[in-house]
């Protein structure tokens, strides 16, 4: 994956005029990275305290971030609060930033959908633009036009198929509600239940939940123990709103089930489709902003900026 981190770290270069530096460890390659999980929580202290670095972007996911929490020393966040951006297992550094107090972003990783193929797509540029590199209050986040799987092969742009965007669908709910964006993907914020690194009961409460996978491995089944888990971790009953990406025919219902029958919150608003999750192109979520979920005009706003 070397070729695909060139081409992220030259549109970073290009695209936003950034100056890139890798971390003492990126690229030493899976097998160290797994078998060091020290080193990686060393990366992220080495770029917290280097004071040329101003933002971090993560180079992937993965499925084992968990193991860097006993070297993670949330003072340090504290100290030396930075952008922090990244989407999949980047959500449990992103519950490690929330616990420092630290804002931090879950959105795009380097190698996708930064160094996608072809070319950076208008709309996760414009959507990294606004939130990271701008001031002013982000205000409506707009679904985006056409959508494509996740591509890792080097394809040319002409042979990537996008697919015309249905736009947000409204799932259940009335009116408007507002909260604090806080979430990520499903699975990391399993694997980090019980540790003091996952948000309490009242931290959850009355904010505008997402959740990233829906289905994970193609198994409904999953999903639904995945919403169990967080429901018996108290996520869902006191929150203001929900946003999930993509869901087909069974996942909403059972979603909708689940949210009727066994947290009583059928009076929850859920908005799905929003673009967050596993899938090109991809907008960025302040984790801790105040978000918008507007049921009438099936819409989401962020009432915040991004950056102060």
């Amino acid at each position: 994956m070397l070729w695909r981190y060139q081409v992220g770290k030259k549109r970073l270069e290009e695209v936003f005029g950034l100056h890139v530096i890798e971390t003492p460890n990126a690229l030493r390659g899976r097998e160290f990275l797994y078998k060091n999980p020290q080193a990686r929580a060393g990366d992220l202290a080495w770029a917290l305290e280097n004071p040329e670095v101003r933002g971090i972007i993560a180079n992937m996911g993965g499925d084992d971030s968990y193991r860097l929490l006993p070297y993670i020393d949330e003072t340090l966040i504290r100290k030396n609060p930075k952008v922090f951006l990244g989407y999949s297992d980047i959500t449990t550094m992103c519950c490690c930033f929330l616990q420092a107090g630290v804002m931090s972003y879950y959105g795009p990783n380097l190698l996708t959908p930064v160094a996608q193929p072809g070319r950076l797509d208008c709309y996760t540029k414009e959507a990294m633009e606004k939130t990271l590199f701008s001031g002013t209050v982000i205000g409506p986040v707009e679904a985006c036009p056409s959508h494509t799987p996740i591509e890792w092969k080097n394809l040319p742009e002409d042979q990537i198929v996008w697919r015309k965007n249905t736009g947000y669908r409204l799932i259940q709910g009335q009116g408007i509600v507002r909260g604090r964006l806080l979430g990520g993907c499903m699975g990391p914020l399993q694997q980090i239940m019980g540790t003091r690194f996952f948000p309490s009961r009242a931290v959850w409460e009355r904010s505008i939940i997402f959740l990233d996978g829906a289905s994970p491995y193609g198994s409904p089944l999953a999903w639904l123990h995945s919403l169990r888990a967080l429901a018996a971790a108290g996520v869902f009953a006191g929150a203001s709103g929900l946003l999930t990406g993509e869901l087909n025919a069974e996942e909403r219902k059972i979603l909708v089930q689940f949210l009727r029958d066994e947290v009583r919150r059928s009076d929850l608003p859920v908005l799905a489709n929003v673009d967050f999750c596993h899938r090109t192109p991809m907008t960025v979520l302040p984790v801790g902003a105040l978000g918008e979920i507007d049921c009438e005009n099936v819409s989401f706003t962020i009432l915040e900026s991004g950056v102060k």
